[in-house]
């Protein structure tokens, strides 16, 4: 029987409508001209202008920051989720605490930025990288608490009870057997979770006070008052980051898998 080549063309065709914008952004980032309706020659004039913007600097290490400690603070808050999750399901407490992960995984990003701000002013909290880190670890947890969970669900006990039976303790086996063999989930939501935290604009947008901008909202705020080739240099940069950590995490969910 022949094959249709119909699921393969509308395949092609809605890969070509997601990416090649994205294309057309990375090739104007090496446009000489102002504006992209018009090719001039190729040049790196607004990656070295880019190397020069202060204020775009100071919102990047601020992101950093908060995709950093928000990260870390996911990958521990994560795991032990994931943990508790695995060890004592099937209880009510339990089909409770799997809807509260879940949950950020399906509420709308404004309203969860909503709600945030309206929780931290409540509290006469001030809007800083502080709320800002606090606010994504709220939803970076999820997608590591999910990762390891998976992990987890393949994940032979066995090794750890003989472990504890030759002498080692809890902290020993947790240390040495545990955490080790669940590093490939571990790092794969941390990775996600990493760059999830430098993507977001939404959330950020509501939390965010006085000299708290990261790198989403000062892109946002340079389309609004008029930067185009600056934006493509920049935006091409954040997705290279960006592919890099995606290729990392599923290298290690592989990698995980494989071993498990």
């Amino acid at each position: 029987m022949k094959h249709s080549r119909l699921p393969a063309i509308v395949t092609w065709l809605v890969m070509g409508f997601f990416y090649l914008p994205i294309l057309v952004l990375v090739a104007n980032s090496f446009n000489s001209s102002r504006y992209g309706g018009q090719w001039e020659s190729t040049s790196l004039k607004w990656y070295i202008r880019l190397m020069g913007e202060r204020d775009i600097w100071q919102a990047l290490r601020n992101t950093l920051a908060v995709a950093v400690s928000a990260t870390l603070a996911s990958m521990v808050l994560g795991t032990s989720a994931a943990f508790a999750l695995h060890r004592f399901v099937g209880s009510r407490l339990q089909k409770l605490h799997y809807g509260l992960i879940y949950m950020p995984l399906v509420i709308p990003e404004i309203l969860m930025g909503l709600s945030l701000q309206l929780f931290f002013v409540s509290l006469n909290v001030e809007l800083s990288l502080v709320t800002i880190g606090i606010a994504h670890v709220t939803f970076c947890l999820s997608f590591v608490t999910m990762t390891v969970l998976a992990r987890l669900q393949d994940f032979d006990f066995s090794i750890v009870e003989a472990a504890q039976d030759l002498g080692a303790g809890w902290w020993t086996s947790l240390w040495r057997i545990l955490i080790p063999m669940l590093a490939p989930g571990i790092l794969a939501g941390g990775l996600l979770a990493f760059t999830l935290s430098i993507d977001d604009f939404v959330i950020s947008f509501f939390v965010a006070g006085l000299g708290s901008t990261t790198l989403p909202i000062k892109i946002y705020s340079m389309i609004k008052y008029g930067s185009p080739p600056l934006i493509n240099a920049l935006s091409t940069i954040l997705l290279t980051v960006t592919f890099v950590c995606v290729l990392g995490s599923h290298y290690l969910s592989n990698k995980g898998q494989k071993a498990a």
